[in-house]
């Protein structure tokens, strides 16, 4: 067998549904060729082969590369002044009347050019990467007109070029009504059905379409329109799904086949039946949850009683989840949700991958997908959800490559 790359004398956690945890091989070896992994098992079975290059890990643990499915990483400025007005006893409410908020993040982002988002998106994924990351998901949703919606989308499309990962787009078009439409909401809810997503799509610029439905956001009628729309593109969609109220938004992404709801704190078991049944992935965002001190926990007993898979996400943004750290999501899934190590790590690969539509390619260390892989620090998987802070990464490879 030809191979570019063996990898060996190492543990692997192929994350392959099996009888062993974590798709657990405890000797084992991985051959790479154009990018893809070949061959994948016990050492012992390695098959006669002839690789360009051989790295010997020493024991170390092998996991997939980990794969962040939510983001907001592209955006204008910070929020860290708000949050220490929020410690300081200072309301939501308060701050966006006083033109905080969304509002300030729109404004950020409309202002900063292509560069200048690009560079701090990448301080932003160095964080991520630093954690074992190799792909991430990444939404527009700060810009609210045209131009600003656009410009995101394709400094996301760089980062995917540059940045040493793979990346797929989400057009957010209908995240929150912009400052100058709120007086005429319908009129922006056209623009962004309509204009905006026409040339996202028409640009190459959108891999899949997603939407905040909440009843302070878009109704479930208007977040329809936006999905009927996207099927006549051909794109996938997901949803921003019953975070702070059960407003149907579970049930809409099943009608909808989406790809996941994300959030979903307030899911209810019709809810979770109907994500069972249209094979809707449940994204669960710890960070959220915790910066907002939310006290309901989405439904996990539920999600497993009716065999929702569940994936695992940062949603790094600048207002309600500053976090830049996949193994610090694995924790507070862990510690806040009760997720099992096991499931939380399958949430940050396996489930995260399905989450994308990427289940073919990416998440599992298996023959005939990419060889995305992330090299530990560890002496067993449940590590990566114990410790938080600690680093653990020893190498990551996109496609094969060490990067």
């Amino acid at each position: 067998m030809k191979a570019d790359r063996l990898i060996t004398e190492c543990r692997l956690a192929t994350m392959v549904a099996s009888d062993e945890p974590y798709g657990a091989v405890e000797d084992g070896a991985i051959l790479i060729h154009h990018g893809k992994i070949v061959w994948a098992g016990p050492r012992g079975e390695l098959p006669r082969h002839k690789a360009a290059e051989t790295d010997r890990l020493g024991g170390r643990w092998v996991t997939p590369g980990l794969i962040d499915c939510h983001t907001h990483l592209v955006f204008g400025g910070d929020r860290s002044g708000e949050f220490e007005q929020r410690l300081g006893g200072a309301t939501y409410e308060q701050i966006a009347r006083a033109g905080g908020g969304i509002v300030s993040s729109v404004r950020a982002t409309r202002e900063a050019s292509e560069d200048d988002l690009f560079d701090s998106a990448m301080s932003r994924l160095e964080g991520l990467k630093a954690t074992g990351v190799t792909t991430v998901e990444i939404k527009s949703g700060y810009g609210l007109d045209m131009e600003a919606e656009l410009k995101m989308l394709r400094v996301a499309r760089r980062i995917g070029k540059e940045g040493g990962v793979r990346v797929r787009t989400s057009y957010l078009g209908l995240h929150a009504l912009p400052p100058e439409h709120r007086d005429d909401r319908d009129a922006y809810v056209d623009l962004a059905i309509g204009d905006i997503l026409t040339a996202a799509h028409d640009h190459d610029l959108v891999d899949a379409v997603d939407a905040y439905c909440e009843p302070i956001a878009f109704t479930t009628a208007e977040v329809s329109r936006l999905f009927e729309r996207a099927r006549s593109l051909g794109l996938p969609v997901r949803l921003h799904a019953d975070q702070l109220s059960d407003g149907g938004g579970a049930a809409l992404a099943a009608r909808y086949g989406a790809l996941s709801a994300d959030h979903v704190e307030h899911t209810t078991e019709e809810g979770v039946k109907a994500m069972a049944q249209a094979g809707v992935v449940a994204v669960l965002l710890p960070g959220a949850y915790l910066m907002l001190r939310e006290t309901k926990t989405p439904p996990i007993d539920l999600f497993r009683q009716h065999g929702v898979k569940m994936a695992v996400a940062t949603d790094c943004n600048p207002g309600t989840s500053p976090v830049a750290s996949m193994t610090a999501a694995i924790n507070l899934a862990c510690v806040q949700f009760r997720l099992t190590p096991e499931e939380a790590l399958a949430g940050a690969t396996r489930e995260a991958a399905r989450a994308l539509g990427l289940f073919a390619d990416v998440g599992r260390i298996k023959k005939g997908l990419a060889a995305d892989l992330a090299v530990w620090d560890i002496d067993r998987p449940a590590e990566l959800a114990y410790w938080l802070g600690k680093p653990m990464l020893h190498a990551r490879y996109a496609g094969g490559d060490p990067a």
